[in-house]
């Protein structure tokens, strides 16, 4: 009778088992399909040079905006932080509109208009409704060729750009990141900030300003991106009717990118006054384009990021959580994977008690000495379910929509269907991570930023000596 019941037992389990991995099947046919049958994106180039790109979901409002292939990697020493003060300008009046009048027009249209610099590009876009559409484009279109660029609206920005430099001295995040960069990239454009240094802001003037435009706001650098209910043949009449007047002739050579080598160094700004240490250590990683992006991707994501908010302790599925929360380790901790067009970094910021330092960098350095050499297959297939999830969420919206294409019209020339994403992330293997952790992290030098009560972290010496094991 008991042989019977423990066959029966067996029996079922082995339909439950099948009945799960049919259900995970059918999901997994069923996310395929609706991957495929994502609105393609269509692409037309203009005859200057501008690139037109959208995705049509057929939705009620629409997000457009022009992506343009400049940022502070584009300045120089003498005039960096021109590219942020120019997107500050944008908004303060046209030779047709005034700074009033183009408030009041965004305003009464129900529209957001907006703007933000990064180190390689440049970009204004508006979220309105999708029959405004042509007025957001004639819109952007007047702000990117006919800024008015008064001194009397310079030197109000000006003042704000040193009030906006004051808030970002704040956030001591913004501040650990651009340390990394600075000491990872120093003596090369990647190392400058966005913002610029002081002495800059208060010297940059309208020629300065002016020089920027007519060397960079080209039409084969610029990309008109649309998303949500945006026809393609509709945004590229406006782009032939608005954007026609960009020209894309350069006085003399067109400005081609400075490589920008990575150095292994740090830089500590010790202050004792602050309550926590935030640490920042990266090694050099790869630009957009190159094969090995979508393997650190998935390391990246099989580090992870983690809080004292979200609990879990012996639960969470990441080791370094896991020990984080377990040791109080520190108070919070985040991977990253920074691309730019021909490098990139890749590594970990953490925020820890002053004693911790040390403990925290040795299970950060461990944990990456485990990537090349044992991790593990259900770890990789964790890290690629998730890192495909997150790639969804964060397109949840006309605006994140919008950003990927331009971005990605920017770094790849084309928008990488999501199927083919998912292909892609699906063919990561186990040995493809640990043969990328062992080409980009084992036995490398890495760029070190602390700012705080940093006396417990290691020298850079020994910092260095773990990033690599003699038992391997």
């Amino acid at each position: 009778m008991a042989l019977r019941v423990l066959s029966v037992s067996q029996n079922l389990r082995q339909l439950s088992k099948g009945a799960e991995l049919l259900k995970r099947y059918k999901a997994t046919a069923s996310l395929k399909k609706t991957l495929v049958n994502i609105p393609a994106t269509q692409v037309t180039r203009l005859d200057n040079g501008l690139r037109v790109a959208s995705e049509d979901s057929g939705a009620a409002t629409a997000t457009v905006g022009l992506w343009i292939d400049a940022g502070s990697r584009s300045e120089t020493e003498k005039n960096n932080g021109v590219a942020h003060f120019l997107e500050h300008m944008a908004f303060k009046g046209t030779a047709k509109r005034s700074q009033t009048d183009l408030e009041l027009e965004v305003e009464n249209l129900g529209a957001h208009l907006n703007a933000y610099t990064s180190r390689e590009q440049t970009v204004f876009y508006a979220k309105c409704l999708s029959k405004d559409v042509p007025k957001a484009v004639e819109i952007l279109a007047d702000i990117i060729q006919n800024s008015k660029l008064g001194e009397s609206e310079i030197e109000r920005e000006r003042s704000v750009i040193l009030r906006e430099m004051q808030e970002v001295e704040s956030n001591l995040q913004e501040v650990v990141f651009d340390h990394l960069h600075a000491t990872a990239y120093q003596g090369t454009p990647l190392g400058q900030t966005i913002l610029g240094p002081t002495k800059n802001i208060k010297c940059i003037g309208k020629q300065d300003l002016c020089d920027y435009i007519s060397t960079h706001y080209k039409a084969s650098r610029i990309v008109l991106a649309g998303a949500g209910g945006v026809k393609h043949d509709d945004l590229v009449k406006l782009a032939q009717d608005n954007l026609r007047g960009l020209e894309n002739t350069f006085d003399g050579k067109p400005p081609a990118i400075t490589p920008c080598r990575f150095t292994g160094s740090e830089v500590r700004v010790r202050d004792d006054s602050l309550p926590l240490a935030h640490v920042a250590v990266a090694v050099e990683g790869c630009g957009w384009t190159d094969q090995d992006n979508i393997p650190l991707m998935v390391a990246n994501t099989l580090i992870g990021a983690w809080d004292r908010s979200q609990g879990g302790g012996v639960n969470n599925a990441s080791n370094l959580a896991r020990a984080s929360a377990e040791d109080n380790l520190c108070h919070s901790f985040q991977s990253f994977n920074t691309c730019y067009k021909d490098t990139g970094l890749w590594g970990i910021y953490f925020v820890c008690d002053p004693l911790q330092c040390e403990d925290m960098l040795f299970n950060v350095q461990t944990e990456w000495m485990r990537l090349c050499t044992m991790v593990t297959e259900a770890e990789v297939e964790r890290a690629k379910n998730l890192l495909k999830t997150n790639m969804l969420l964060q397109l949840d919206g006309t605006t994140p929509i919008c950003e990927d294409i331009g971005r990605q019209m920017l770094c790849y020339n084309r928008r990488i269907p999501l199927h083919e994403l998912e292909q892609r992330t699906d063919a990561v293997s186990v040995s493809n991570v640990r043969d990328v952790a062992m080409k980009y992290i084992y036995d490398r030098c890495p760029a070190v930023a602390a700012v705080g009560p940093v006396e417990n972290l290691p020298e850079y010496n020994r910092i260095r000596s773990s990033m690599y094991w003699l038992r391997v």
